[in-house]
């Protein structure tokens, strides 16, 4: 079985496009993971999500481990076998659900995080070897370490013993990860807004060592210009062969901004939640298909798509779907979005290997 592999192939300043290598496929970098929270892409197939050339998708522990529950994901063989994919899998730890999701959760340095169900009210208790335990039984390819993701916050104090804490954890998901070389396992990077926490965080982690570094406790509420000067700080201090993960993150021109600071992997909810409510990524910039404005509008969403498929429909006929609240109005317009984002990725890597990314982010950077 096919080790765990990354590779560099072409730098542009700090962008950086590579290659992932899994026994369940190779993956392109800067790449997208379409988000499949509960064991679904919500509005799309599989063989849609592949037809946009996405090669991995992500997936959520917390939400797995409430409904349906790992024993019966591992029953039907796993989690791809589970939800008929293919394609590389990565799981998320389930801190971050813990924090923004349950209203009832205690903290416990050694127990984990003790919670209640934002479903039922159920009490669970996800600790470190919990989570690890949790992923791998659902045979996810890249696993992530639990940590505690801090809300926004200026208490420095509170964020680096959050980080701490984060550090201890991440030490105790390494030993109960144990060897899998077919898998891999990331940390995840904490300390807020603060430069040193964050550089210390990270420092610990290359100390312990893992298959890919991940930035976690963004996307919480901060302004991208404080996300990007977070990745300003660490970014000529992340491992140079190994994946760098930005996690839930997010509009393309946070991607952008992003790619030219070095990160290699991202993955949001946006593309197929703004599909659903009826807003659409194109080339030109951002479309409400349900303004009365293109009622009468017989040309296609993104004429610079490249996918000719999803040209096939209208601006008026989008607009006559989601107005009459159909089903086949999300699905399009998920399927469009996460296509455009395939197409972002793919324009990014072309362009850092012609050694031309700067210009075109500064081309769409504001467009987009």
């Amino acid at each position: 079985m096919k080790k765990f592999a990354f590779k560099v192939l072409a730098k542009d300043n700090f962008a950086r496009s590579g290659l992932i290598e899994t026994h369940r496929g190779n993956i392109n970098t800067p790449a997208f993971m379409p988000v499949g929270t509960q064991a679904t892409v919500k509005a799309c197939t599989i063989s849609d999500i592949k037809k946009t050339g996405s090669e991995i998708i992500l997936s959520n522990t917390y939400h797995l481990m409430i409904r349906p529950g790992v024993d019966r994901v591992k029953n039907a063989g796993g989690l791809h076998k589970f939800m008929n994919c293919d394609l590389p899998i990565l799981t998320d730890s389930g801190g971050f659900q813990v924090m923004s999701l349950s209203k009832l959760n205690k903290i416990d340095r050694e127990k984990g995080a003790i919670f209640n169900s934002h479903v039922d009210g159920k009490k669970f208790r996800l600790s470190p070897e919990e989570s690890i335990k949790i992923q791998l039984g659902l045979d996810s390819d890249i696993v992530m370490i639990m940590d505690e993701c801090p809300k926004k916050s200026n208490d420095y104090n509170l964020i680096k013993d959050s980080m701490n804490l984060s550090l201890y954890w991440a030490k105790r998901s390494k030993k109960a990860f144990g060897k899998n070389p077919h898998k891999a396992l990331f940390g995840i990077v904490q300390g807020g807004l603060f430069k040193d926490l964050r550089l210390e965080s990270l420092n610990s982690l290359v100390e312990i060592g893992f298959d890919g570094y991940a930035l976690g406790g963004l996307a919480v509420g901060e302004t991208q210009k404080e996300m990007f000067q977070v990745l300003d700080d660490v970014k000529s201090n992340l491992p140079e062969l190994k994946p760098r993960y930005l996690m839930g993150v997010g509009t393309p021109s946070d991607i952008l901004g992003a790619v030219k600071r070095g990160i290699d992997m991202f993955d949001c909810v946006l593309p197929t939640r703004s599909g659903r409510t009826g807003l659409a990524f194109t080339w030109n910039g951002r479309v409400n298909v349900k303004n009365k404005k293109y009622q009468n509008d017989n040309s296609p969403l993104d004429k610079d798509c490249d996918n000719l498929e999803l040209n096939k429909y209208s601006l008026n006929y989008l607009n006559h779907l989601f107005n009459t609240n159909e089903i086949l109005a999300s699905m399009i317009l998920t399927l469009h979005n996460i296509n455009f984002y395939q197409e972002l990725m793919r324009s990014i890597r072309s362009n850092i290997q012609k050694g031309t990314f700067d210009k075109f982010h500064d081309k769409y950077v504001d467009k987009l």
